[in-house]
């Protein structure tokens, strides 16, 4: 099946006679070839591959489904799904995607799949004011929210290949922004430079890079960032070797008097109620006494 956003920006695919089960020794292949800055989504509403395991370390030998993207002039495979848990969304490095459904096995209790396309510029990035002058960049205005969320592309899924995005933080005058990384996994090792083939994400108070912040690669635990003024930039960038899920963040303009103060977790909470609770308690047993 070919499938060619100049006959339709989306759409639904799925297995042979979905959701009845499919049938053995088949192979399907789903081409989608697009124009431009267009990138293809697949989302996965459903997925239930018959597999001769129940722990599935990876899909050789099993039913499976497998995407590939054109890297260096060549289709290079970036995914395996089998099993029956759902899939992430999947997001092509260019205009064309392939996906090749395989059916060895197959049987009377194995649905198939379900999903749907898209041929998108947004990267699935769905906050902020998209610019048109670049590949990927996205303007986060303090005018428009004082809050908001912020994420790389594709997330939850995998982030495409060789794919560059700006976010922009424009603040008032004696505004800063706040960032808080609730989730963080790009591809890479410190210190997250060319020569380590490394993914990373960059922070800066100008256009240029600015040095004051070191780059950020690899799986991190919650991090906070904050500008010194008013503007910010954050820059996501990855090559054509490996991939990750990227990050989600949260973003606060503040007055440049204000302190950020993060919400206290549960058990943080439980700390300083057990902090105000126990001499209260201390002296009230005394009385009793």
């Amino acid at each position: 099946m070919v499938i060619n956003s100049d006959t339709s920006k989306n759409g639904t695919i799925m297995s042979p006679f979905y959701p009845s089960p499919y049938p053995s020794k088949t192979t399907c292949r789903y081409e989608f070839q697009g124009r431009g800055k267009e990138r293809v989504q697949v989302v996965f509403h459903d997925f239930n591959l018959y597999h001769s395991q129940d722990d599935i370390k990876d899909c050789a030998h099993q039913d499976s489904l497998n995407a590939f993207v054109h890297i260096g002039g060549l289709m290079e495979k970036i995914d395996s799904f089998c099993g029956s848990k759902v899939p992430k969304p999947v997001m092509s490095n260019g205009p064309r995607l392939k996906l090749e459904f395989q059916s060895l096995f197959a049987s009377r209790y194995s649905r198939g799949f379900n999903a749907t396309y898209s041929f998108t510029e947004n990267f699935g990035i769905k906050t902020g004011t998209q610019l048109p002058d670049y590949p990927c960049a996205f303007v986060l205005n303090s005018n428009e929210s004082k809050t908001g969320y912020f994420y790389s592309p594709n997330y939850p899924g995998f982030y495409p290949r060789d794919t560059e995005c700006h976010y922009f933080f424009h603040g008032n005058t004696n505004e800063k922004v706040h960032l808080h990384f609730n989730y963080f996994d790009v591809e890479g090792v410190l210190p997250c430079e060319a020569i380590s083939a490394s993914d990373y994400v960059e922070f800066s108070n100008y256009m240029a890079r600015d040095r004051k912040y070191s780059r950020h690669c690899g799986q991190l635990e919650e991090f906070d960032i904050e500008s010194d003024r008013k503007f910010f930039r954050v820059t996501f960038r990855s090559n054509d070797r490996l991939d990750g899920t990227g990050f989600n963040a949260t973003y606060q303009f503040l007055n440049e008097v204000e302190v950020y103060t993060p919400k206290p977790t549960a058990d943080c909470a439980g700390r300083i109620l057990g902090t105000i609770l126990l001499p209260f308690m201390s002296l009230l047993l005394s009385e009793i006494k």
